[in-house]
């Protein structure tokens, strides 16, 4: 018996809340869950090291409790993060990748494709048929990872960064 699209939605996104799979070059175990306010520190720090124009604080505080807002664990201390939400636009649900980070010591080991994967399964399940992002122009890496995950570069924003940078918005359609 096939479950209805909105169902299987539904479960994915409760599947996603707390889901431990492993990291592809070393084998450690990667959980990932709803961010707490404990998890706030490392979430900055890591951030602070991923970004020179960084997010503060009170950005991310803003973000607890919201389903987007995820970290990734490995042996009980936090290796990423990412945070995303739904919004209305249009009479439609659009997904919104707001930031993503993976702590130095963790990156090259699956874990912002773990959180990305679950992610996107958090924001279908909360209605989104389609999903945004920006990256900065320069950073290759990260467009490429998105471009495995089926975003395509939709256009540059001219200045977008405070640094004065372009950003590329990319988007993704669901299902």
């Amino acid at each position: 018996m096939s479950l209805p699209r909105r169902a299987r939605l539904l479960l994915l996104g409760v599947l996603a809340s707390r889901v431990t799979t492993s990291a592809p070059e070393d084998g450690e175990a990667v959980s990932i869950r709803a961010a707490e306010r404990a998890d706030l520190l490392a979430v900055v720090r890591i951030e602070n090291a991923s970004f020179s124009q960084a997010w503060p604080y009170d950005a991310f505080e803003r973000f607890l409790g919201e389903p987007g807002f995820l970290v990734a664990e490995i042996d009980g201390r936090i290796a990423g993060y990412v945070v995303a939400d739904v919004t209305q636009q249009i009479g439609r649900a659009l997904g919104h990748i707001k930031d993503v980070a993976v702590h130095p010591d963790y990156r090259r080991a699956g874990v912002a494709s773990t959180l990305l994967s679950r992610s996107l399964g958090v924001l279908a399940a909360h209605g989104a048929d389609t999903v945004k992002l920006e990256v900065r122009q320069s950073n290759d890496g990260a467009k490429r990872l998105y471009r495995e995950f089926g975003f395509e570069p939709l256009r540059r924003v001219p200045s977008y960064y405070a640094d004065g940078e372009d950003a590329i918005v990319m988007i993704r359609k669901l299902g």
